[in-house]
């Protein structure tokens, strides 16, 4: 079993950045892959970032990449989603999600992959 918390969310101007983070509790970080999605108000959960449990591999949603970076401490049980150049359509509730185990570099995209769920930070961008 393994808790998440994530943190980090808040008001920003379109063209700005924010750091969220996801506090894990529970042994074994370490071997938990590790997933960021989003749901903005009306649409779908979706997928936004997401990193092995080794670190050796990410991917990124084609509508962040090159705009967002995930990463990971072991050491503090964090994993973190760095946003930068944000967009009024990155206004979303943005959740962090964790599996054990997996492949050492092919991260896991879709939602149902993944067994554990924070409660989610609200991010807003305004334009």
């Amino acid at each position: 079993q393994v808790q998440l918390v994530e943190s980090g969310g808040g008001l920003v101007q379109a063209g700005g950045s924010l750091r969220l983070s996801c506090a894990a509790s529970g042994r074994s970080f370490a071997t938990y892959a590790m997933g960021w999605f989003r749901q903005a108000p009306g649409k779908e959960r979706e997928f936004v970032a997401a990193i092995t449990w080794s670190g050796g591999g990410t991917s990124y949603a084609d509508s962040v990449k090159g705009r967002f970076t995930i990463s990971r401490d072991n050491a503090k049980n964090t994993v973190y989603l760095q946003m930068s150049s944000l967009k009024p359509e990155d206004t979303a509730v943005y959740l962090c999600a964790a599996v054990l185990g997996g492949s050492y570099y092919v991260t896991r995209r879709t939602g149902y992959e993944y067994d554990f769920w924070g409660q989610g930070t609200q991010v807003t961008v305004s334009s």
